[in-house]
Parts: structure tokens; sequence; C-alpha cells
């Protein structure tokens, strides 16, 4: 296992596969790497990817120490600098997508192209999820609500033939602090107020029926970002980027190609 100490000493894995330019993939929230098992290879007949286990998660450490967003981008940072990387191309999901706008707007000379991907701005201006999604999530029976989370992240058609192991349903080997810290940082992510300030060239990527993070929070994000592109997945849901993986990878990297041509 490979590490980069972050700044308050805390150890964080990553994991580096395939050659040419970086392309850093971030998981969404109690996840880890295995978040991009099925997809990244995806990405390497033209980049090399970068993921990481956020700190809470997989082999990095897991301190009892508050969380958030802006930390989890630092930590980012932290491995493009141990692995002298000074810019990378970013694509978050979810959660990710949050650790992906706070890179992109407090560290812009480390971001070259941007992907956000069914992720919202958070805060006041954010679309949330329904009360029937918390309900069916907050289930006390933990079968049930683990179901609940798979119907939100995939069709039924395709989980009847991906019976799984899923990577998207959180990483089991988190200790209770980590994932508490994991959604507090989550809940409280703000970043309207930064989104204009984004210079990369970027993408909004979301699936038409994802409920657990609404489409609705894609035009929000590609109206607020100064020259974003928005592109939806058509019957996909939270994980578009799996289960569409033969629409979504390929617009990605085309708008990847196209924004290194850019001046």
């Amino acid at each position: 296992m490979t590490y980069v100490t972050a700044p308050d000493g805390t150890r964080i894995a990553y994991q580096l596969q395939g050659g040419g330019v970086p392309l850093v993939l971030l998981a969404g929230q109690a996840n880890n790497h295995h978040w991009w098992d099925t997809v990244r290879a995806d990405f390497h007949p033209a980049r090399s990817t970068l993921t990481l286990d956020y700190r809470g998660t997989g082999d990095s450490d897991k301190p009892d120490t508050p969380h958030s967003i802006e930390l989890f981008a630092q930590d980012v940072i932290a491995v493009l600098d141990g692995l002298g990387i000074d810019r990378a191309d970013v694509y978050g999901t979810s959660m990710g997508g949050r650790v992906a706008q706070q890179l992109a707007a407090r560290h812009p000379h480390r971001v070259r192209a941007l992907v956000l991907g069914c992720t919202s701005p958070g805060g006041p201006h954010s679309i949330e999820r329904g009360n029937d999604v918390r309900r069916a999530l907050a289930q006390p029976q933990p079968e049930a609500a683990e179901q609940a989370l798979l119907q939100l992240m995939y069709t039924p058609r395709w989980l009847a033939d991906h019976p799984g192991p899923h990577h998207t349903l959180g990483d089991p080997t988190m200790p209770a602090h980590a994932r508490r810290h994991h959604l507090t940082a989550s809940n409280r992510h703000d970043a309207w107020d930064l989104l204009p300030g984004i210079s990369a060239p970027t993408l909004v990527i979301h699936g038409t029926d994802d409920l657990l993070n609404p489409t609705a929070n894609a035009p929000l994000l590609a109206d607020r970002i100064p020259g974003a592109r928005l592109h939806l997945v058509p019957e996909a849901r939270h994980a578009y980027f799996e289960e569409f993986r033969t629409h979504a990878s390929p617009v990605v990297l085309d708008f990847l190609t196209s924004a290194s041509q850019q001046p």
C-alpha cells in the first residue's frame, strides 16, 4: 500500500494506475477507492487514474477528529504533492463532486479540467432529496435500508443482472465515528459563493432519474460555473457512471480531450 502524509499527520492511501495525463477520481460519501473499480479502466487508454481512500475509509488513517469537504480537498492536494503532480484532471461523483468543487475553487492552478457527477452545490441553494427517500434510507432494519439505497443507485433491470457485490454502498470497514464525520462534512458543504470563481473547463453530468441527489442540482451547478457544460444521462439513477458507463465514460473522455485542446 502506498501513502502520503497530510499536514496534520494523517496517512492517506492512494492508488495510481495506467499511464498518461493523470485523472483524479473522487468517490462518494463513506466510500473508498473501490467505488471506481468497474469504471476506471475506461479511462486508461488516454489517462492514468489516481484514486485515494478518504480519511476514515479503506487503508487511510481513521482519526476521530472533525472532517470537512475542504479537509478532504486538502488531502487530495497532499497526494498530488507527494506524487509531484502539478496539475490534473479531476472527476468527482456524489460527495466526491463536492470535494472536486472545493479543489477547483480553492486550488485553481492544480485542476486542469473538472467533471462534476451526480452532485450538488450544497447549502440552502441546493435541491434536497425528498422525505420519502430520507425515510427509506433511515429504516431501522439494515437490510431494508440497504435495499432502498440499491434502488436509488441502480435501475431494477441492472440489479437483476448484477447481484453484487456493489462497491457504491459504503465502506464496510469504516468505524462509526468515521461515518459520522463523513456525514457531517457532506451536510455542511456549501460552495455556492465559490462556484463562479471556478476557472477550469467544467462538465456537469447527472442521471435524469436520480432521486438520491436530485437531478435538478445539475443545472444549478452548470449555470453557476462560468462556461460549464451540462450532460444528462437518460434513465440513469445515482450510479449513472457505473450502470451507464458505456454512455457516460466516453462523454467524460471526449470532454477531457476537448478541454486539453483549449489554450
